[in-house]
């Protein structure tokens, strides 16, 4: 196995992964199982084949997968895209380590020092993934070379599709009253009379009921009023294989989790449209069902969700944007559980608080200071217990 121990934070780091990679005679990216890493994944893997240099992809939840299966590579070079490996000898190349940069933009870097055109539409949507906003800092690089594609921006919500009842019911970027239900959508848009052809005016329209509704909650309304803002005034992706960069984005997120193998299909730019928006469509409904059926329970800084079949992930996620009242929110299942935490919630890291749970109830996990995901072992209560003694 090609290796060295130096994390990507700088564009000396960016310049020497491009080399090793250049000179690889098979390389092993290894994307954890979010869009952002997705993407990332797929940014590389495209500029890869740009340069005839042989490569795959695979799709990891969790760092003891990732090292278990990376122990199988022989003498390939082997890139971990947004997971940390936990390793700072010589037993990994370069990883893209998650930060709070995306690990998409860092990927467009590296497809740059390799001397290819990277994808920046891609790119731009594994940023948005991230949860970074458009044209920050991280992104503006990647924006401006998005732009210079035909990406453009308009007022409206950022979906996937262009139907409205389909994609206001199975968007994942916001939660709202009539979420995973597209004949209540309908119901709710009858109600403005659009027109057959949608203008600016009709599109703010749209967003301003989106907004209203997401935000209609008791505590947390400014987190949720920041949330939304993720999902308006979207960039639109001209004969793109979706309307908007936001809504790419919701999608790369919902296959990454639960269909990897259409997420890689889309990554690498195969024809995967249909089996990833039924994908989506799938992992939207029983995302809204457990936020709207789950059992929660309010303690002192942490906010818990038990749900029976959503996948826990994108349904932490939203739990802390659009219903928890305290700064950390959990989400757990008979055997998973996913954390998403506020930069103030005053916890030192979730994955600390994670591998003390799981150091407790046995199973493994992946994380960062503000995100995590752990598959336990043991009952439920028992890991809510122990996270709650670790946070």
């Amino acid at each position: 196995m090609s290796t060295t121990g130096r994390a990507v934070t700088d564009a000396d780091a960016t310049s020497d992964i491009a080399a090793q990679l250049r000179e690889a005679g098979f390389v092993r990216l290894f994307a954890h199982a979010d869009g952002d890493s997705l993407a990332a994944s797929g940014v590389l893997a495209r500029a890869l084949d740009d340069i005839d240099s042989p490569f795959q992809i695979s799709v990891v939840e969790t760092r003891e997968e990732y090292l278990n299966r990376s122990e199988r590579t022989d003498d390939a070079v082997v890139v971990p895209i947004g997971i940390d490996p936990g390793q700072t000898d010589e037993s990994v190349l370069s990883a893209i380590r998650p930060t709070a940069r995306p690990t998409s933009v860092t990927a467009f870097e590296i497809a740059r020092d390799l001397g290819v055109t990277p994808d920046a539409v891609l790119a731009l949507a594994g940023a948005v993934a991230s949860g970074a906003a458009i044209g920050a800092d991280d992104t503006a690089g990647v924006l401006d070379a998005a732009v210079e594609r035909g990406v453009e921006q308009r007022p409206g919500v950022g979906l996937p599709v262009d139907d409205l009842s389909d994609g206001l019911a199975h968007s994942t970027l916001f939660h709202a009253s009539y979420s995973g239900r597209p004949e209540a959508v309908q119901a709710t848009l009858a109600e403005l009379a659009l027109p057959a052809e949608l203008d600016a005016d009709a599109h703010r329209r749209i967003a301003s009921l989106v907004a209203l509704d997401a935000t209609a909650v008791d505590e947390g309304q400014a987190r949720a009023a920041e949330a939304i803002e993720g999902a308006l005034s979207p960039y639109t992706i001209p004969d793109g294989p979706f309307a908007t960069v936001e809504g790419y984005a919701d999608v790369l997120s919902a296959v990454a989790s639960d269909a990897p193998g259409t997420g890689i299909a889309l990554a690498l730019g195969y024809d995967a449209r249909s089996d990833a928006l039924s994908a989506w469509r799938t992992h939207a409904a029983a995302v809204h069902d457990g936020l709207q059926t789950g059992t929660t329970g309010r303690y002192d800084g942490l906010f818990v969700a038990r749900v029976e079949d959503a996948p826990v992930r994108t349904t932490a996620r939203l739990l802390l944007e659009y219903r928890s009242p305290e700064p950390t929110a959990l989400v757990v299942s008979d055997d998973e559980a996913a954390v998403a935490a506020v930069d103030e919630a005053g916890v030192a890291s979730v994955e600390d608080a994670l591998a003390s749970a799981i150091e407790t109830t046995g199973g493994e996990f992946t994380g960062t200071n503000r995100r995590g995901y752990a598959r336990f072992e043991g009952e439920t209560k028992s890991f809510i217990a122990a996270f709650r003694e670790a946070l």
